[in-house]
């Protein structure tokens, strides 16, 4: 028995594996090169390759295994492809070839190479800008580098761009649809997604193991359960800089990157906001953690509701650091919303230092979150 996922980040089956205590092999299709629309599907294939029966019921397995298949290994070593003869190939070609070496460069490259990838994709969309399989492919490739050390700012909203045209193109792909729900609001939410890996993780080390690696952490919206209804915050909460009176960074100690998923907000709908905060380098700035915890107040416009006006990120127990920070937040837009941007304006404070002179200061940032707008439901939206 081997099982195929449709997972932009194996690591989590593997963990969910050790918690199940699951002995059977898993292999990935993040780019979902099975073309499949649902999961889960199961296939009787027998040692031909012959596919004997698809979806079958425990009696077509029973007989299946009764017919006494082979027990020989048919399994051999696997070759990587040969990504010049693609490239070649791709060159003279069309979609098809762009497709086939992006994604085997995907899968097979190393480290700066998921840029060439971004770029054959980026070459098969233009050929082909209605084919909804290469948009969500290319959005696969712009996550998997927004999740390596050669990240480009704008990975993460560039893939959802690419996964929400892909729906759009074709609104009955379910994997491209989760893949876009993972990351969005609670009101479009089917269940929450990575809920049980605390509870993995508890059970294991129980059981006197150490729980695999995640070598990404499912942030809040990964966490989130659905709601039926959009969860403004009733509390009252203060601004805490009112009046605008701390100094604005302007010596660059932070800078922030801004995501709206689903890329494009309709009337009445809501979005989720991915704001991270990543000390600038070219300073060596890190957080000053003995002082209060980052901030980030939320203004909306008239008619736009917000979940919570003020969200905090608390210091880690270490004096300081140069880790990144994230906050989400989600909005509803405005029922009466035209076509167009709109801007929701926000501002952080947060204390900041600088390696080289060893100054620690406290500033603020004003951060203006574009949410386009579409004045219609897309294609691809529930």
């Amino acid at each position: 028995m081997v099982g195929i996922i449709e997972e932009q980040h194996p690591d989590r089956a593997r963990l969910f594996m050790q918690w199940k205590q699951m002995d059977w092999p898993i292999l990935v299709d993040s780019l979902n090169l099975f073309q499949m629309t649902a999961v889960p599907v199961t296939v009787l294939i027998d040692e031909r390759g012959i596919v004997q029966k698809i979806g079958p019921n425990e009696a077509d397995v029973d007989a299946f295994v009764e017919e006494g298949r082979s027990e020989s290994d048919p399994s051999a070593a696997v070759v990587p492809p040969d990504l010049e003869q693609l490239r070649i190939a791709a060159e003279s070609g069309g979609v098809d070839e762009w497709r086939r070496f992006a994604s085997a460069v995907v899968l097979w490259g190393q480290g700066t190479d998921l840029g060439r990838g971004i770029e054959a994709f980026q070459r098969a969309v233009a050929l082909s800008p209605e084919d909804g399989e290469t948009h969500f492919r290319l959005g696969v490739a712009y996550r998997k580098r927004y999740d390596s050390a050669h990240r480009v700012d704008g990975d993460f909203a560039a893939a959802v761009r690419h996964w929400g045209r892909a729906l759009a193109i074709d609104p009955n792909q379910y994997i491209w649809r989760r893949r876009i729900q993972q990351y969005g609001p609670r009101l479009d939410k089917p269940y929450s997604f990575y809920d049980w890996v605390n509870t993995a993780r508890s059970e294991i080390r129980e059981r006197g193991e150490v729980p695999s690696v995640l070598l990404v952490e499912p942030g809040g919206a990964e966490f989130a359960a659905p709601s039926r209804e959009f969860a403004a915050v009733s509390r009252r909460a203060v601004d805490p800089d009112p009046e605008g009176r701390i100094q604005r960074d302007v010596e660059g100690f932070v800078s922030v990157e801004t995501t709206v998923v689903p890329s494009q907000a309709r009337p009445g709908q809501p979005v989720r906001i991915h704001l991270v905060f990543r000390p600038n380098p070219a300073i060596k700035a890190h957080w000053n953690n003995e002082a209060a915890d980052l901030a980030l107040w939320v203004d909306p416009p008239e008619g736009w509701r917000v979940d919570g006006p003020l969200h905090t990120v608390a210091n880690p127990p270490e004096a300081v650091d140069r880790m990144p920070r994230r906050i989400e937040f989600e909005l509803q837009c405005a029922p009466n919303a035209t076509a167009g941007e709109i801007t929701i304006r926000c501002h952080a404070l947060y204390y900041a230092c600088e390696d080289a002179t060893g100054v620690c200061v406290y500033r603020r940032q004003e951060i203006p979150v574009r949410v386009p707008v579409s004045a219609e439901a897309p294609r691809g939206n529930p």
